[in-house]
């Protein structure tokens, strides 16, 4: 299913920002060609990228100082890049990679959960409740990897280039609560349509909306709970509206970055080289990073003295009963899982068996048989 980017007349400000950065990406577009038709550029080659998150320390501290700094350094001033977060370029996050499929984007970075939206096949290797740890994201990933690395290439026209992880995405809660039962009824911020299953599954009135409404979400009562980020959270200042924090991760908040086919193929062979050898070791710092960050998150968030890259908070911390481990992993088989298989289509069954079904020991039915009309 494709998606088409809308921009209404509200929106005036992000489209005249959207269209700007549109018209310096074409620009950029145009010297790439330039370049791989033989002509001589008066200079060096320079990239424009779509990023994450404006504000994250994922951004400020990986992917920006790598694009407008590491890329320059690694390659002797020959190539360099300008990035902008998506958030801040006017890019809505559903149409990331439509935008990419076209051309618009050339170098993007896409959330999973909401290139989910474009296609459901991409939201299987984090699905809700099917990571309960970092080394478990690293086996799903790991599975995953050459389908999606295929399905982009074939399907979209996009060469994947790197996976990124955010921090892990808890629940945060303006009310005291001590298992996930008594979630049931309290209405949940969420991103995307797994976590909105599993919040479903429990009970609980999953609410979708972005990022920066869920402070205000909060504070009006329109929400009592916000899956997010545990350092995203105390980032946002989650832990100034709401008081408990729950340690079990929903989801990890995976995003792909990739390239557009024919912005890639235009790339100087040595610059094509040098990003394969480089952004791996971006990849595996990102991951590094927010493994740490998200205990560091629960710290900050709770007050202890392990924080070290926010701000202390007050809130409560609530361990995951043995009860609620066991209610994660029947969910994921009796509800999150089915509920993908029928927003994907009939195919996705085998896609989870040859990818992700054998990493967990949990193995989608077969789709029923059509059966011949008389």
């Amino acid at each position: 299913m494709n998606t088409t980017l809308q921009i209404t007349c509200a929106q005036r400000p992000m489209r005249r920002r959207l269209q700007t950065w549109i018209r310096a990406l074409a620009l950029g577009t145009l010297c790439l060609c330039a370049a791989a038709a033989g002509a001589q550029p008066v200079v060096a080659q320079k990239l424009r990228i779509v990023g994450g998150l404006a504000g994250l320390k994922q951004y400020l501290d990986y992917e920006e100082p790598f694009w407008t700094r590491t890329l320059t350094e690694r390659s002797g001033g020959r190539f360099s890049a300008d990035i902008v977060p998506f958030d801040r370029a006017g890019v809505p996050a559903q149409d990331m990679l439509r935008l990419m499929q076209i051309g618009v984007i050339p170098f993007g970075t896409a959330q999973i959960s909401r290139a989910a939206v474009q296609d459901a096949v991409f939201g299987a290797v984090d699905l809700a409740g099917l990571n309960p740890d970092m080394a478990s994201l690293r086996r799903s990933v790991a599975a995953f990897r050459p389908f999606l690395e295929n399905t982009l290439r074939q399907r979209y026209g996009v060469e994947l280039l790197s996976i990124y992880v955010y921090p892990a995405q808890m629940i945060f809660c303006a009310q005291p609560f001590q298992s996930l039962s008594d979630l049931a009824g309290r209405r949940i911020r969420v991103s995307g349509s797994s976590a909105a299953d599993f919040i479903d599954a429990i009970g609980g009135i999953p609410i979708v909306t972005s990022m920066v409404e869920v402070i205000p979400n909060i504070r009006s009562g329109n929400v009592a709970c916000a899956v997010t980020g545990s350092m995203t959270g105390n980032t946002l200042g989650l832990d100034k509206v709401t008081t408990h924090l729950y340690a079990m991760p929903v989801t990890w908040g995976v995003s792909l970055f990739g390239a557009n086919a024919n912005s890639w193929t235009a790339l100087d062979p040595g610059l094509r080289v040098l990003l394969r050898d480089e952004l791996p070791k971006l990849e595996a710092r990102i991951w590094a990073a927010n493994a740490s960050e998200t205990a560091d998150g629960i710290a900050c968030n709770i007050g202890s003295a392990a924080c070290q890259g926010g701000r202390k908070g007050k809130m409560t911390l609530v361990p995951v009963a043995p009860q609620d481990e066991k209610l994660r992993a029947r969910l994921l088989v009796s509800n999150v899982l089915p509920r993908w298989l029928r927003r994907c289509g009939p195919t996705c069954a085998d896609v989870w068996n040859q990818t992700l079904g054998p990493v967990h020991d949990i193995m989608a039915p077969a789709p029923p048989l059509a059966t011949a009309t008389p």
